[in-house]
């Protein structure tokens, strides 16, 4: 690990990441940033951990469970700072599953941007009115949704 100077404190890595000092010990107990301690006890974390953190932020951002975080984490090296490499490689899993979120999200912009907000008045083409129940034979869950934004993301 690197020299004592350059370690951040939870709190100066929380200030810089965004998180509560809370969710930076809850991920130090995950494995996903590892913290060394002092004499004192007190955690002390490497400024790559400052990365590990925006990259766990803007995977929960997507949707990405926390497990499916924690493999992609697991393939980072931690002997040394990960590269651009590094990071396109882990980032190149979550294409599809990015595309598919754009696609979900542009269908339910494109088909509900009439009628969000205003009560909707065309309930003979509202993509989500459902009289009688009939998309309940579809299965569970908003039926008329795309997929990609209905239906929750499991690893």
């Amino acid at each position: 690990m690197k020299p004592a100077e350059e370690l951040l404190t939870i709190g100066e890595v929380a200030e810089r990441a965004g998180f509560a000092t809370s969710a930076i010990r809850f991920y130090d107990k995950e494995g996903l940033v590892v913290a060394v301690r002092t004499s004192g006890n007190q955690r002390r974390y490497p400024r790559s951990a400052l990365r590990r953190l925006a990259f766990i932020r803007a995977a929960q951002n997507v949707g990405v469970p926390l497990a499916e975080i924690r493999e992609a984490l697991a393939e980072l090296p931690d002997t040394r700072t990960p590269t651009k490499a590094d990071w396109a490689r882990l980032s190149r899993h979550w294409r599809a599953r990015l595309d598919a979120q754009i696609e979900g999200l542009t269908a339910l912009r494109d088909n509900l941007d009439s009628c969000i907000g205003c009560g909707c008045l065309s309930l003979q083409r509202c993509a989500l009115y459902n009289p009688g129940d009939v998309a309940a034979t579809r299965g569970p869950g908003a039926q008329r949704l795309p997929r990609s934004i209905r239906e929750p993301h499991h690893s």
